[in-house]
């Protein structure tokens, strides 16, 4: 192959490329930032069962015992089943679910297999049966490309873990069991910053940024946050809009925790300081409002991560050298290993025509900043001990005590291509089906999410 062919003129002048160079060799392309907010998977505005969105990849399934299991003689095959029949057509949604079992709703509603005692947590019955579903679960969905993430559930009202909530030796228990069930995917519970804490397991507030809860749930979520729990495992769960002061914060509703100032805000706020991925029921919001319109796409920008592409060299001798600087300006990490690509397509299809993938980019390696700034707390004793500052500290300017760290990725590749003159492209590919599936905030995109670079 003759190199000079295949390079052998300039590909296009990219009007949305804000600067490009040389520097010897090496061509400098400065990608122009996208100031939107991104519908990126595994982050965001998560809708409670699956429907369209216009901001949310992620939908939150809940998922009875009973209809998964009802007696000992169920077999997987059921499970199965029945996740199909829930989780149909989200691929073409391009949505990832986070399913939850559960055994208690509201009131009396109990959901137990047949053969088993109604709230009997505790039997060697129950403890047998539970770890059976859950090896069962782990071999249902910890390589099922559908599910993003995995709240633990089983335990209490809602699966959130209370009334009543698992026993010490239960937490030992499950949490071992779940550990084991799911090596690949994500788990969660209620309280991680005190139940099921022989392992690291992410967090589902459900009642986010509540008032009365900013003290014993978020401050508790932010000190477990200070060990690193975030880096390893996803902060989410859903804001509350039926009890206590929650009309003061986040809003007395999903359209105002949006559509006002003070209270979108405050939520923005709330997600930069516990590095939040995820919330439901805030979703809910009146999408003909306009205020709310706009404001939602304020909150979906501090969702999760944000990858901004700094800057991208390469060059081509014996071999095609590409390297990149990205930084992450959102409130979390990315929590998977997907695969960054860097391609070359046809410049009339804009087909691959060869492509591979960058040994050493590790997405979960690319970190928010670090300590956002604290609301002002009051003191008032009781179960809440302090209260916030309900405007958060509105006069004074939030930022990280830590700002976000650029990261540099190097890649040295032997290209196989016919001679010719093509695009050169990175993307990061979903593994799911290894096609683009996660883009970063810059302007210059081709159709199907590969990123332009200038020759």
């Amino acid at each position: 192959m003759n190199k000079l062919k295949v390079f052998s003129l300039i590909i296009f002048c990219f009007l949305l490329l804000s600067g490009t160079g040389k520097m010897g060799n090496v061509t400098v392309v400065k990608p122009l930032k996208y100031d939107h907010a991104l519908r990126n998977p595994l982050k965001g505005f998560t809708t409670r069962g699956i429907y369209d969105h216009p901001w949310a990849a992620t939908a939150q399934t809940y998922i009875q015992w009973n209809e998964i299991e009802n007696n000992e003689s169920d077999g997987i095959e059921k499970i199965k089943k029945v996740c199909d029949e829930k989780w149909k057509g989200v691929e073409n949604k391009n949505v990832k679910v986070i399913p939850r079992v559960y055994l208690h709703w509201s009131g009396d509603r109990k959901y137990w297999p047949a053969d088993m005692q109604n709230d009997d947590y505790t039997s060697a019955q129950f403890q047998e049966r539970v770890l059976r579903l859950i090896k069962r679960l782990g071999e249902c969905w910890d390589n099922d490309p559908r599910v993003a993430f995995v709240e633990m559930g089983i335990f209490g009202k809602w699966g959130e873990h209370h009334s009543p909530s698992a026993t010490k030796e239960m937490q030992k228990l499950v949490g071992d069991a779940f550990a084991d069930a799911f090596r690949n995917k994500k788990v969660s519970v209620r309280h991680n910053w005190e139940e099921f804490q022989e392992h690291s397991f992410g967090e589902y507030w459900d009642s986010w940024a509540h008032y009365d809860q900013m003290w014993p749930h978020g401050e508790s979520i932010k000190k477990i946050n200070e060990s690193g729990r975030y880096i390893v495992n996803y902060v989410g769960g859903e804001v509350a809009y039926d009890w206590g002061n929650g009309g003061i914060q986040p809003g007395p509703s999903p359209t105002a925790s949006v559509a006002e100032e003070k209270h979108r805000n405050f939520v923005i706020n709330s997600i930069r300081w516990l590095h939040c991925t995820q919330l439901r029921w805030i979703e809910n919001y009146d999408q003909n409002n306009v205020e709310a319109v706009k404001g939602a796409e304020d909150i979906q920008k501090a969702f999760g991560y944000r990858f901004e592409l700094d800057e991208v060299r390469f060059s081509l001798n014996d071999s095609l050298n590409v390297e990149f600087d990205v930084t992450n300006t959102g409130s979390a990490p990315f929590y998977y290993t997907w695969p960054v690509e860097v391609a070359l397509l046809d410049t009339k299809n804009h087909n691959p025509v060869w492509k591979a993938t960058f040994n050493k980019a590790d997405l979960r390696k690319w970190l928010p900043g670090e300590g956002w700034s604290d609301p002002a707390w009051t003191a008032v004793g009781g179960w809440s001990e302090y209260l916030p500052d309900e405007n958060w500290n509105a006069s004074r300017k939030y930022e990280w005590k830590k700002p976000p760290q650029k990261n540099t990725v190097k890649g040295n590749f032997k290209v196989d291509a016919p001679d010719g003159t093509y695009i050169l492209s990175i993307a990061i590919l979903d593994p799911a089906g290894n096609i683009p599936g996660l883009r970063f905030a810059t302007a210059n995109y081709l159709n199907g999410g590969r990123i332009l670079l200038e020759w």
